[in-house]
């Protein structure tokens, strides 16, 4: 399954930088997620609870930053296992640039790949899900970033 897009978020190119790279404000904004633990500069563990159609899995995995070119890019890719649900790996090449002093559009290209009882669902049914996970997401990240972003202007 591949997905692109974009979002504005209402942060400094050097705010949205440092969110993506702050385990407490990824936790916040990834739906689902229990935990998130930063192990080095470029890795964490999660856990993450998602229901996906019928299925409700916990998924136990790895994150990897790759590619860091900051505050402009970076390549994040995990794998996940949910045990009899299945797995989840993939990642997501983020770009960001800035949208004059104030904003900035980050830009995304998400490869993933599922398998176990999870791909039995279908591919409409895990795509759509996708998409709602991945506006969630934005949605809570800009919030958060946002959010950071006026109390440190305040």
């Amino acid at each position: 399954m591949d997905m692109q897009g974009s979002e504005r978020i209402e942060a400094p190119i050097d705010a949205v930088w440092n969110a993506l790279n702050d385990p407490d404000i990824l936790r916040r904004a990834i739906p689902g997620c229990e935990s998130l633990e930063k192990i080095s500069d470029t890795s964490m563990v999660a856990k993450v609870v998602l229901k996906i159609g019928p299925i409700k899995a916990k998924f136990e995995g790895a994150v990897e930053l790759q590619n860091l070119n900051p505050p402009r890019s970076y390549t994040i890719s995990g794998e996940g296992k949910g045990g009899l649900a299945g797995f989840a790996k993939g990642g997501a090449d983020v770009s960001l640039e800035s949208d004059g002093p104030s904003a900035t559009v980050l830009t995304y290209v998400v490869k993933a790949e599922v398998g176990g009882k999870i791909a039995q669902l279908g591919s409409r049914l895990i795509e759509s899900t996708s998409k709602k996970l991945a506006a969630e997401f934005f949605a809570n990240f800009g919030a958060a970033v946002a959010a950071e972003n006026s109390d440190i202007s305040t």
